[in-house]
């Protein structure tokens, strides 16, 4: 996901990729524990942030750059962008950038799991800003009401563009409340530690399949670059003097590359190389859609 998401940054500047970029850089601890527990046939829905979700539940690299240069091998055929990514063979249902969207779209799959019996577990991941969203408490009722098999993932990054959570939020308010209001359990975890994150999502989802009960779950993590784009912003000062540099220095691949022995590392580092440098190459030398697929689309 790193290297992935580094290259898009270094390579914005070419003009190629034109839609926006939301970057995971610093978070991608998440993303990766999380999807690391969930079967082939377990669900996914996204956001606007979407990159890290979509390549830690394993969908297709050579599909998602190629949409993110709006190309015909695109994963949404190069007509979506960075914030529709989908690969439902891999059980990624798709993303959506409205803030808030993706949480009863999520509820509605699971739903329609239940009804069917489908055996599946249907993860929502959004930001802290969505739990802002009226949508959200009224899925989590609804979720709660009907025992439906949705893991619900905060990624608590402290701001939405540049406004910081204390800003936001009242100091009494508290998602374990909110959560355990709608008889769903909460849970909180160190988001920028694979492990911990990967050893709670283990423990929550045998809660899930075993009571059949929804399951909210923060992590506090925490995004370098902007907001939307590939470029730092730090001198725009929104964020207090050293938080930044704060928060680098608990690195998530910093952490996990520690656990690992050097010879492996610089295997997999090379690896990771030259499948992401493959992919790039790949959408840079596929065609644009013909624009006869817009009359494919009916409004």
């Amino acid at each position: 996901i790193r290297k992935v998401e580094e290259t898009i940054s270094k390579l914005y500047s070419e003009n190629e990729m034109r839609c926006p970029v939301h970057l995971s850089i610093g978070q991608e601890a998440v993303a990766t524990g999380v999807c690391a527990n969930l079967s082939r046939n377990d669900e996914i829905i996204s956001t606007h942030r979407s990159h890290a979700h979509y390549i830690a539940k394993g969908g297709n690299l050579n599909s998602m750059i190629a949409e993110i240069y709006g190309k015909s091998t695109g994963c949404a055929k190069g007509i979506g962008g960075s914030m529709h990514l989908q690969d439902l063979k891999k059980g990624i249902n798709g993303a959506v950038p409205i803030v808030g969207s993706t949480i009863p779209i999520g509820v509605g799959i699971a739903y329609y799991n239940k009804l069917k019996k489908n055996k599946k577990t249907v993860t929502i991941f959004f930001g802290e800003g969505a739990t802002e969203e009226g949508v959200f408490h009224e899925s989590l009722n609804f979720a709660g009401i009907h025992n439906l098999a949705n893991l619900f993932i905060c990624e608590n990054n402290l701001y939405s563009v540049y406004t910081s959570i204390d800003k936001r939020h009242s100091k009494k308010r508290s998602l374990r409340k909110i959560a355990e209001a709608n008889d769903i359990l909460y849970f909180s975890e160190d988001g920028n530690d694979v492990n911990k994150v990967f050893n709670l999502i283990k423990k929550v989802l045998k809660i899930i399949k075993r009571k059949s009960k929804p399951v909210l779950v923060e992590f506090k993590t925490y995004r370098w670059l902007e907001h939307c784009g590939p470029n730092w912003d730090d001198e725009l000062n929104y964020r207090p003097k050293g938080e930044l540099k704060k928060w680098m220095t608990r690195c998530p691949l910093k952490k996990i590359k520690s656990l690992i022995k050097k010879e492996k590392a610089l295997y997999l580092q090379s690896k990771i190389d030259q499948e992401v440098e493959k992919a790039f190459s790949h959408a840079k030398k596929s065609k644009f859609p013909d624009k006869k697929i817009l009359n494919n689309f009916y409004f």
